[in-house]
């Protein structure tokens, strides 16, 4: 029984970092970023799990919530471009080119909140994720130092579904030694001026 429960805390952390910073998208607040985390792609095209992920951005965009759209994923290999084909998609989806920033080097909950704040200088975002995911987002990049509201989107209970809840307990205790120890990211790289830029392009 103990191992269980010290098995659970991590989650229990990271529910309890999230929980008065979830909103539904009409509850967003204004934020002027969202960050859409990668969630794989089929044939080159976003799956129906980040293609949602998608769509709760364009609808946070259109509802003026948000100004930019900064898109994290993997691209460590040419053949797969995560950040690109989710440009491609919200382009196509009536997001400006000029309003979309890309992170090619989120290969993981941690590095995308650690590269949001030092690489691309967001201080306050609204993150979107599946409800199974957006707890530990919330709390990694918190502890990041990204002021960062969620909004969880909704999809059919699969199988995908089930495995990504019960994905979740063991990388809840990823996610806590990571906001203990505060690793350095696979690739941090130079700051980039995408958001700053963007933002600033609107001001003037």
């Amino acid at each position: 029984m103990g191992l269980c429960v010290l098995a659970l805390l991590p989650s229990t952390w990271t529910h309890a970092a999230a929980a008065d910073r979830l909103r539904t998208t009409a509850a967003a607040p204004d934020a002027g970023v969202a960050v859409v985390f990668g969630a794989g792609l089929w044939n080159g095209r976003p799956t129906p799990y980040l293609a949602n992920r998608l769509d709760a951005a364009v609808e946070l965009y259109r509802a003026g919530k948000v100004k930019v759209v900064l898109v994290t994923g993997d691209n460590s290999r040419s053949e797969y471009d995560e950040p690109g084909a989710m440009r491609t998609y919200l382009r196509g989806h009536g997001i400006p080119e000029d309003r979309i920033v890309s992170d090619y080097a989120g290969f993981d909950t941690w590095d995308s909140c650690v590269r949001v704040r030092e690489i691309f200088g967001v201080r306050r975002a609204v993150l979107i994720s599946q409800g199974f995911h957006i707890h530990r987002a919330v709390a990694l990049c918190r502890s990041a130092g990204v002021d960062a509201y969620g909004v969880g989107v909704d999809d059919a209970h699969d199988a995908t579904w089930y495995y990504g809840g019960a994905r979740e307990v063991l990388a809840a205790g990823k996610a806590a030694l990571d906001a203990v120890f505060e690793p350095e990211p696979r690739f941090l790289g130079p700051k980039e001026e995408g958001v700053s830029r963007a933002l600033g392009a609107l001001a003037d």
